[in-house]
């Protein structure tokens, strides 16, 4: 368990664009660019081992710009493939406010970082009182006979509410603006209602087609 003393004020930066991670939620990453192969080496000699993701902001002109709201993860698992590349899994922490840019000597991006504002994110996981799973399950059902998608039915109605919650919202294939959105939910409900209007949204055709494996 990470504590908010050991949170450094830099971090390492992964900008994927359409890759959500969420606090207390796993997610798996491919890694074989020469950069981020160094970023995986240099976490993995840190005691925290953090990788942070930040999604570019396209609203911007420069192609470089991040949005200014992050979610840093550690490294819990990672193997490597016979020809050097990695698979790894990272579990979120803690989002972060990037506070600027640093000039890194290093392949790969740094940040300075604030994780003032978050401090629910390194605490246990997170109750929707007025989470209503039935109608929920409901329209998720809708939406996976929409797209001809499968999914594990039996272990979704028993998931606890923040991981069917975050699972859902890293996985379904939504657009990079619309996971910064679920990213910034500052709580587990707002997340929920929003994921229900990007679904509802998707089902009127506001979406493309997707494939969840």
């Amino acid at each position: 368990m990470i504590h908010p003393a050991d949170l450094p004020d830099t971090v390492s930066v992964f900008p994927l664009p359409g890759a959500l991670l969420l606090p207390r939620s796993p997610l798996p990453l491919h890694i074989f660019e020469p950069r981020y192969l160094q970023m995986l080496d240099d976490a993995l000699k840190t005691k925290e081992r953090l990788i942070a993701m930040v999604q570019p902001n396209p609203s911007v002109s420069d192609e470089n710009k991040l949005h200014r709201i992050g979610c840093a993860g550690r490294v819990t698992q990672f193997s490597e493939t016979e020809d050097g590349r990695y698979l790894i899994t990272l579990t979120g922490v803690s989002r972060f406010r990037i506070v600027s840019e640093l000039d890194a000597f290093t392949p790969y991006r740094r940040c300075a970082v604030s994780w003032d504002g978050f401090d629910r994110d390194l605490g246990k996981a997170e109750k929707d009182d007025g989470f209503n799973r039935p109608k929920f399950l409901t329209l998720l059902e809708r939406f996976f006979l929409s797209r001809q998608l499968s999914t594990d039915w039996e272990s979704m109605k028993d998931a606890e509410d923040e991981l069917l919650v975050n699972s859902l919202s890293m996985l379904l294939d939504f657009d990079p603006e619309e996971k910064q959105a679920l990213l910034e939910a500052p709580c587990l409900r707002t997340r929920r209602e929003t994921l229900v209007t990007l679904i509802e949204f998707a089902m009127r055709g506001g979406s493309n087609e997707e494939k969840l494996q």
